[in-house]
């Protein structure tokens, strides 16, 4: 055979060697096998790493970018590799923000994502994006195998885990559906444990940053043993984790604990379009002048009155020296439509949304493993896991807009007589309504995966034969409660207020006889059974069931001894079944949805159709699918000469069958070529990928409102429509087309420890899903754009109502274009110190994201450069080391380019083109990039026991100031993290 016992010494020094950075790339030399202190990441490898199982099988490989399990295998799909020691090293209490600091995951989420949300469900949900594709497009894989979902969109949370027994996570930064099926369009995180460990290890580590807050404990534990002659093996590990997470500020602009970063920038539409000036302005200490804190007459002519805590009233101080109109527009003169700058600031409520989640974690993991041969092995594996965590939106719950009577005995006597001098009976009203206090949204995520299957290595002929085959079993519960938050229409109820008797009651009879309590919003002093009354006890909820079934066989081989080596093939099937229902309550998802009864009893002031409440509408919904699939790949080397290198072809196709979309292929081909210079391989490949529309999609919970005046193109009229949120079951797969080709220098004998590499990548994804408005849906029907959406609304409906199905369609279209570079160089005894010191870097350049909608008349939009969102042109992570044996020191730089708010805008200051909604005009869409410094060190007390401590962004980096609020899966909005613990093993 062509590879012989020297050649897998040198692959297995190529993928255990903590020099490791560059992907597809053997690193370095065996010395650095030598260093005792972790490293930091990341760790890069060609993809072949070999699996830690009998000493008969110490020349398997497992790749994961590929199903060959062969030795000398290469896969040409370029595959980054953190190793235990450099996941240890960056020293996170959740290994999740170790990977997403790699520059080819961009837009990944986490804690510090979604805190302003309370309907998506994806608070505090660990999952990863890769090429800025999304969390949908990145296949997650514990051990090779799929995770349940813990989000109806299918990605799991890596937070569920079993973290201290990851032995790597490899990140394949490429296509691999014709590998592992759907969703792998950006790549593929693949976590490995360690399914041999054998001792006792453990970690415990404390944090807080520099301001007092996010105060983080995790303890972790992992132990392994073996018995009956070495042929049981026993591997399990524990871990808990909470971090305090750092909760929403103050009203007005003052964020938690003394961070001064926040200018409440604000995006200002000046509604012209065509007069020379930017039709948009980027504000900070934007005020709106459509509410204050505790309530501020917004029209008419007391427009400009507002009210302190007490009730009292006092002329609101505007800003931009703002002069009310006093008309029934609610014009502030010298102030722009809606906003002046500075002014009174203290009701401005976006300081209040939570920096980050606060998350408790509790893991527990176990497996089983006997081997009923030398090479075959039974096993089963237990992992079950809890993660909740708990957010703040926003400061209070803003209502502009609102009527209030004058007449209302909660209106100051002073008021009630300018009314009378007025002449006027009502008056328009804002508030922040500070004094209902703050909306809360928790979630508790719980699963239990459970995985029965046998690996190992057969003859067959003479020939020997690996295979996998397993079974899994996972579900997922996940419940959302969402606590003081108030029922709209009962607050509108409370609100309008009159004197019966001499007591204050609700106005409505019918509203007084199901239990109004009249609300006094003047001021900051409601009475508690008006508060009841508003927001009971037991708020909007929503509880998920996911499960999700696996039955999957994988074979793999070198069945033929060809001219330049084995050719190595692969083959296997697998089926698997999703699952998922969603139940809420009846005040969000309708009466008819949910019969009410208990904590929400039936209230004719409510909508019976549901979405009564503020925020938190949660509906009810069901579906699943199931999938059958085949797969078979080959390697082929056709060249081996010492003149012309060695080169092996690589190629794969999968046929996959979904119940509800029919059969679609994934395929690759691409190959690898070492050159007859010394350390210089070139590979490529090229791949058909596709991600099947999840449940969400298919089958999302239907919401319901009601769009009164809906404007009809067949009959020019307007109509009166039921729009109706629901999945669409005729989604098709995705299809993507992927395509990586680069160049490696990996430790040449004239430059040794000096490792290079470049890869270029473009993807394209057509019929993208997503989703369309009502309007558009009708107009692409009526202009015969679109067909397809024909089917989804009927607007002259005798029978019934009208109706609009807003569902997703497989419309749009992403193509994203770039190249990754990384390097390192190792240097042994620098300055004739003992030790070494090593260098690495990794970068990703993205060229363009273009998003096109589909839609007629719109233009695609190149996010690339658009640091409000996730894909900054450049962004790289630089690592440095120095280890003695007993002492290590890190310092990491993580570095992205300046970008934009959004590329679809014209920046102009004057002399601006007419501003249109495909290309408006804008003063300033700039927005920096970043710089963090990070350093590091361990100190080895005895053999086995290791302090050590970190510093992320030792310089206190604040994060760019934007519209809203800045991207927290780009920025930092945590500032300096002191952390420190100890690691030991026995």
């Amino acid at each position: 055979m062509f590879y012989d016992k020297r050649d897998r010494r040198r692959a297995l020094l190529r993928t255990t060697s903590l020099g490791l950075i560059v992907a597809g790339v053997c690193l370095a030399p065996l010395s650095a096998l030598a260093q005792t202190a972790p490293a930091p990441p990341p760790q890069a490898s060609e993809g072949t790493v070999p699996q830690a199982r009998t000493d008969a099988q110490d020349s398997e490989i497992i790749v994961t970018g590929s199903r060959i399990a062969v030795s000398g295998f290469n896969a040409p799909t370029p595959t980054t590799v953190l190793g235990e020691e450099q996941i240890a090293a960056n020293a996170q209490p959740n290994v999740f923000t170790t990977i997403a600091q790699l520059p080819s995951l961009q837009g990944s989420s986490g804690t510090q994502v979604n805190t302003f949300s309370t309907s998506s469900g994806q608070q505090g949900l660990s999952s990863f994006s890769l090429r800025g594709l999304g969390t949908i497009r990145t296949l997650t894989l514990l051990d090779g195998q799929r995770v349940v979902g813990a989000n109806v969109t299918g990605v799991p949370d890596v937070s569920l885990f079993p973290q201290l027994l990851v032995k790597r996570v490899d990140i394949v930064n490429g296509g691999a559906s014709a590998s592992y099926g759907s969703d792998a369009v950006g790549g593929v995180v693949n976590f490995i444990t360690d399914t041999r460990f054998k001792g006792i290890r453990g970690n415990i580590q404390g944090g807080i940053t520099t301001y007092g807050d996010d105060a983080t404990g995790l303890v972790q534990l992992a132990a392994g043993t073996s018995a009956l002659g070495d042929r049981l093996h026993l591997v399990g590990s524990a871990e808990y984790d909470k971090e305090e997470g750092i909760g929403g500020g103050e009203f007005g602009t003052k964020l938690a604990n003394g961070r001064t970063w926040f200018t409440q920038r604000t995006l200002v539409n000046r509604g012209v379009l065509n007069d020379g000036m930017p039709q948009y302005l980027v504000r900070d200490w934007a005020q709106s002048t459509t509410f204050t804190k505790y309530g501020l007459i917004t029209a008419g002519p007391l427009q400009g009155i507002a009210f302190d805590q007490a009730g009292q009233p006092f002329q609101f101080q505007y800003g931009s020296n703002g002069v009310p109109a006093k008309n029934a527009a609610g014009t502030i003169l010298g102030c722009f439509p809606g906003f002046c700058e500075g002014g009174d600031l203290s009701g401005n409520v976006d300081a209040g949304r939570s920096l980050k989640s606060a998350i408790e974690r509790i893991n527990g993991y176990g497996r089983i493993g006997f081997d009923l041969t030398p090479d075959n092995e039974l096993y089963v594996t237990a992992n079950i896991g809890q993660v909740k965590t708990n957010n703040q939106p926003v400061n209070g719950q803003n209502r502009p807009g609102l009527t209030l009577q004058c007449a209302n005995p909660y209106v100051p006597a002073l008021v009630q007589q300018a009314c009378a001098t007025a002449g006027i009976t009502s008056f328009q009203y804002g508030t922040s309504n500070a004094a209902l206090g703050n909306t809360r949204v928790y979630t508790d995520r719980r699963q239990y995966r459970f995985v029965l299957g046998g690996k190992g290595r057969v003859d067959v002929a003479g020939t020997p034969w690996s295979y996998d085959i397993y079974g899994e079993h996972g579900t997922n519960y996940t419940d959302i409660d969402v606590r003081n938050i108030l029922l709209s229409r009962r607050f509108n109820q409370a609100i309008d207020a009159t004197t019966l008797n001499g007591t204050i009651v609700c106005r409505d009879a019918t509203a007084r006889a199901n239990g109004c309590q009249p609300l006094n919003i003047i001021g900051g002093n409601p009475s508690a059974a008006a508060l009841r009354y508003i927001m009971p006890e037991n708020g909007p909820f929503q509880r998920t069931r996911q499960t999700q079934d696996v039955a999957s066989i994988n074979i793999s081989g070198s069945p033929v001894d060809l001219w330049a080596g084995p050719l190595s093939i692969a083959f296997g099937g697998e089926y698997r079944h999703e699952y998922y229902k969603v139940t809420a309550d009846a005040y969000g998802a309708g009466f008819d949805a949910t019969p009410p009864g208990g904590d929400y009893p039936n209230d004719p002031v409510l909508l019976a159709s549901g979405n009564n409440w503020y925020a938190g509408n949660y509906k009810n919904g069901q579906g699943a699918y199931s999938v059958k699939e085949a797969f078979f790949e080959a390697n082929l080397p056709f060249l081996n000469s010492e003149k012309l290198g060695r080169a092996n072809l690589n190629g794969a196709v999968r046929v996959t069958d979904y119940s509800t979309s029919g059969t679609v292929w994934a395929w690759k081909i691409g190959g690898t070529w070492d050159l007859p210079i010394d350390g210089f391989r070139i590979r490529g490949v090229t791949s058909r990928d596709v991600r099947a529309p999840n449940l969400s999609e298919l089958f999302a919970a239907p919401v319901t409102t009601t769009l009164p005046n809906f404007f009809d193109p067949f009959t020019n009229t307007n109509v009166l429509v039921i729009q109706n949120a629901i999945g669409n079951t005729a989604l098709k797969p995705e299809i993507a087309r992927n395509t990586t080709a680069g160049i490696t220098l990996a430790n040449p004998g004239w430059a040794p420890g000096l490792n290079l590499s470049f890869d270029w990548y473009k993807i394209k994804v057509d019929e993208v899903i997503s989703s369309l408005a009502a309007t558009d849906i009708v107009q692409l029907c009526f202009q015969k754009v679109l067909p397809e959406t024909c089917s989804a609304f009927n607007l002259s409906n005798t029978a019934g109502p009208n109706f609009i199905n807003v569902q997703a369609f497989n419309l749009a279209s992403i193509r994203t274009e770039g190249f990754d570079i990384e390097a390192s160089y190792r240097w042994q005894r620098p300055l004739g110190l003992p030790g070494n010191f090593t260098v690495r870097a990794l970068a990703t350049h993205v060229i363009n994201n273009i998003t096109d909608t589909g839609l007629p008349g719109t233009i695609p939009v190149d996010n690339a450069g658009n640091n409000l969102g996730a894909t900054p042109h450049w962004k790289w992570l630089a690592v440095q080391t120095y280890d003695s044996g007993r002492f290590s020191l890190l310092v990491q730089e993580r570095w992205f380019s300046a970008g934009t708010i959004g590329n679809q805008y014209v920046v102009c200051q004057s002399g601006c083109p007419a501003s249109t909604a495909a290309r408006p005009t804008i003063d300033n869409a700039y927005m920096p990039g970043s710089f963090y410094l990070d350093v590091g060190a361990t100190f080895d007390v005895i053999k086995d026991v290791t302090l050590y401590g970190k510093i992320d962004n030792l310089f206190d980096r604040d994060p760019a100031r934007s519209t809203i609020f800045n991207n927290p899966a780009l920025y930092d909005q945590i500032g300096r993290v002191y952390r420190a613990g100890v690691r030991f093993k026995f």
